[in-house]
């Protein structure tokens, strides 16, 4: 597995979850990965877990200095970018009746302004053939109770592609989007609770929970030039929740 070799990448939200599970396949196929979340624990875990192809900034996607020190890092070690995941993150519980303008500000400042933040100024790195994937949701494109504010930062996310795509026209850099469906990872099970979740994926077609390392498939599939008649597009890795 080659596909990537000699790309320089950028994982928002790295350390954990589905943002390592794509780190660890960019890895494989050939990539060196700058990891960038806000836990320097769970980042210098991912590196030594990673090798020598990895490289860790710690900082907030909600934080435009911080976005500022990554991309110079960027620059400053590999010169350009090829492959850019704004994979950041975050969401909770909470019914309409229930929502507090602090459930809304969380969401949307890491979801929605996080992830323009992250591409606008990742940017002027990317070159022809580079790749931007945005982490979207089922939840975007489904009613999810208890659940509306983080569905509709992920809506959001989703149109990002459709209108950066045209915004992007004629530079021969590509954005789509990678939704996951229901994904064993300690920030989902935090959020719902294990039983609940595990529940939601058995209702499945497949019938069970996905696994970091599925949407990493896809994300290095969308980060390659297999993928390089794809923009604006999205991209489901569910298990069929919401294709039914």
């Amino acid at each position: 597995m080659d596909r990537l070799n000699g790309k320089t990448a950028v994982v928002t939200g790295g350390g954990s979850g589905i943002g390592f599970g794509i780190a660890q396949r960019f890895v494989a196929e050939g990539a060196f990965v700058f990891l960038f979340g806000r836990r320097q624990d769970a980042l210098d875990a991912a590196v030594a877990k990673l090798g020598p192809n990895a490289a860790a900034i710690q900082g907030s996607v909600t934080e435009l200095a911080d976005l500022d020190r990554l991309f110079a890092a960027v620059e400053a070690q590999r010169g350009t970018l090829d492959i850019l995941v704004a994979n950041a993150g975050t969401g909770e519980l909470a019914p309409l009746g229930d929502i507090t303008p602090g459930h809304y500000d969380r969401a949307f400042d890491v979801n929605v302004k996080g992830t323009l933040f992250t591409v606008q100024k990742g940017l002027p790195l990317m070159r022809a053939g580079g790749s931007i994937i945005l982490t979207g949701s089922t939840t975007g494109e489904m009613g999810t109770p208890s659940f509306s504010i983080y569905s509709a930062s992920k809506a959001a996310v989703r149109n990002f592609a459709r209108s950066w795509a045209l915004d992007l026209k004629g530079t021969g850099i590509r954005v789509n989007v990678v939704s996951p469906g229901p994904t064993l990872t300690d920030l989902a099970l935090d959020v719902v609770g294990r039983e609940p979740f595990e529940a939601l994926g058995a209702s499945t077609p497949i019938g069970r929970l996905g696994d970091p390392s599925e949407i990493g498939a896809v994300a290095a599939f969308l980060a390659s030039s297999d993928s390089s008649f794809m923009t604006g597009g999205e991209v489901f890795v569910d298990g069929g929740l919401a294709q039914i």
